[in-house]
C-alpha cells in the first residue's frame, strides 16, 4: 500500500510543480497589473485618446491572449490580468492597434472611441471614408486611427475610393487635393500618383505628421505596412530620426512633390468641384482627402511678446539648448518629459510653468522623475503659476499673487493643441461625440 501511495506520489510531482508555477505566475501578473492600474487611477489617466478596448468580463476567460497580443508590450502593460480578468491598466498608452480583439478566442472585447466620461470628437464618415459632404473624404488619425500602420492602410484604401468614384480623370481641374503629409496623407499620395491621378499635396508643418514633432531620439512603436509604390515598410520599434529619414527616402525615390509650410484655409462646394483655398495659393479639384492629424494647431499663450522667435511649440533636440535659460510651460506628459531632457544638458537652467496645483495628467514615472529633478535643483517647479508677458531676455510669471522676473532664453509652450473639429465643421462635416462606443 506505501509502495502505491508512494508511485501516486512521484507521479502526482510533476503536475503539483506545474500548479504550483501556474498559481505563483498568475499572482504574480494580478500583482503586478493591479499596480500598474492604480497608479493609472491616482494620476487621473483612466481615458484612452483613441480606440481602445472594453472587455466583457462575464465572457473574457482569463486567458490572457489579449495581453501577449497587445504590441505596445512590454514597453507599456496596457492590458493586464487582474482577479483572472483581462483589464485595461494603462488606458491613456493604448493606441488603437486592435490586435487584442483579434487574438481574443470568445469574442469579448469591442473595439470603441471614448468613455461614458469623456467624450471623443468623430468626423461621421462612411465605409468609404466619404464624409456627410459627397467629395470629401477623411483618413489616418483625424478618423480616430492612431497607430501608423492604420493610418497608411486608411490613407491607401481612402484613395482607391475616390479612384472609384472619380471613374476617371479629367482636364481642366485636379482630380483631389490631399491635405496632410503625415503617414495617412503620404500613402494617399503615392497612390494617388500610382492611379495617375492629377493631385496636389498640403502640408503646412513638416513631413511625417505627429511623429516630426517627437523630441530626438524618442521611440516609436509602429507595426509592417504596405506602401503603393515603395512595397513593404518592416518598421516596429524605431525612433524619430529613422522614420522620418525613410519618409523623406520615399519621398526622393518617387518623386513625390509636396508643397509644404502651405495651410489649407477653406474649401466651398463649386458645381461639380471644390474651390479651396491655402494660405499660397487657390486649387479647383473633384475630391478632397483631408489626413491633417488629431494635433490640430498649437495651444498659445495670448501673452505680450509672445511672438517673439525664442518661443517655440514643441521640443526637437534639447542640445540646442546648452547653457540657455530655458522656460517650459505645460503639465502633461509632453512638458514634463521636454523639462526633463534640456534640464539634462550642460550649463542649462529649467524652469517647468504650470497652471494647475499638482501634475495630475502626467504619468506617474515622469512625476516621479520631476521630483527627483526638483529635489536636485535641476528643474524649478513653479505650480499654480500663469505666463503674463515674454520679454527678449527674461520672462514674467504670476504665481499666487506674486510675479516674478526671470532671466530667460528660450521658452517652449507644450500647452496642447486645438482639434480641428471647428474647422470641419465650418466646411459642414458632421461630428459625432463617442461616449465608449464604436
Amino acid at each position: 500500500m506505501g509502495n502505491a501511495l508512494l508511485g501516486y506520489a512521484i507521479y502526482a510531482m510533476p503536475f503539483v510543480l506545474i500548479v504550483l508555477v501556474y498559481v505563483r505566475k498568475n499572482r504574480r501578473q494580478h500583482r503586478m497589473s493591479l499596480a500598474t492600474f492604480q497608479e493609472s487611477r491616482e494620476a487621473g489617466l483612466l481615458d484612452p485618446a483613441s480606440l481602445h478596448p472594453v472587455i466583457n468580463l462575464n465572457n473574457c476567460i482569463g486567458c490572457g491572449s489579449c495581453v501577449s497580443a497587445c504590441p505596445e508590450m512590454p514597453a507599456h502593460q496596457v492590458l493586464g490580468m487582474v482577479r483572472r480578468k483581462a483589464t485595461l491598466v494603462s488606458p491613456t498608452d493604448c493606441i488603437g492597434h486592435g490586435a487584442c480583439k483579434t487574438a481574443c478566442p470568445v469574442d469579448a472585447i469591442t473595439l470603441v472611441f471614448g468613455t461614458a466620461r469623456r467624450g471623443v470628437d468623430i468626423p461621421n464618415v462612411n465605409p468609404n471614408f466619404e464624409t456627410n459632404i459627397p467629395g470629401i473624404f477623411i483618413a489616418g488619425e483625424l478618423g480616430g486611427m492612431g497607430l501608423i500602420r492604420n493610418a497608411i492602410e486608411q490613407g491607401r484604401q481612402a484613395m482607391e475610393c475616390i479612384v472609384e468614384k472619380l471613374g476617371g480623370t479629367r482636364g481642366g481641374t485636379l482630380d483631389v487635393v490631399i491635405v496632410g503629409a503625415g503617414p495617412s496623407g503620404i500613402a494617399a499620395s503615392l497612390a494617388a500618383k500610382q492611379h495617375q491621378l492629377s493631385f496636389v499635396t498640403l502640408e503646412q508643418d513638416s513631413l511625417g505628421g505627429t511623429v516630426a514633432s517627437f523630441p530626438r531620439r524618442k521611440l516609436v512603436m509602429t507595426s509592417p505596412a504596405t506602401l503603393p509604390l515603395v512595397g513593404k515598410m518592416k518598421f516596429t520599434e524605431t525612433t524619430k530620426e529613422v522614420l522620418l529619414a525613410f519618409w523623406q527616402e520615399v519621398v526622393e525615390r518617387t518623386h513625390l512633390k509636396i508643397n509644404f509650410q502651405e495651410r489649407l484655409e477653406s474649401v466651398h462646394k463649386d458645381g461639380d468641384s471644390f474651390d479651396i483655398v491655402t494660405t499660397q495659393n487657390r486649387y479647383s479639384a473633384r475630391a478632397v482627402l483631408l489626413a491633417i492629424g488629431r494635433r490640430g494647431t498649437p495651444r498659445k499663450l495670448g501673452v505680450p511678446g509672445e511672438e517673439r522667435s525664442k518661443v517655440t511649440y514643441r521640443l526637437i533636440d534639447p542640445e540646442q539648448y546648452k547653457n540657455m535659460k530655458v522656460l517650459v510651460v505645460g503639465g502633461g506628459d509632453s512638458a514634463l518629459e521636454s523639462a526633463l531632457m534640456i534640464s539634462e544638458q550642460p550649463g542649462t537652467t529649467t524652469t517647468l510653468s504650470y497652471r494647475s496645483q499638482a501634475f495630475s495628467r502626467a504619468k506617474k514615472k515622469n512625476r516621479l522623475k520631476l521630483e527627483d529633478a526638483g529635489r536636485d535643483g535641476r528643474i524649478e517647479i513653479l505650480l499654480e503659476s500663469h505666463v503674463k508677458s515674454i520679454g527678449e531676455e527674461y520672462v514674467e510669471i504670476e504665481q499666487q499673487g506674486q510675479l516674478l522676473r526671470i532671466a530667460n532664453d528660450a521658452v517652449i509652450v507644450s500647452a496642447g493643441g486645438i482639434l480641428p473639429t471647428g474647422f470641419l465643421q465650418e466646411l459642414g462635416i458632421e461630428i459625432a461625440t463617442k461616449y465608449g462606443t464604436i
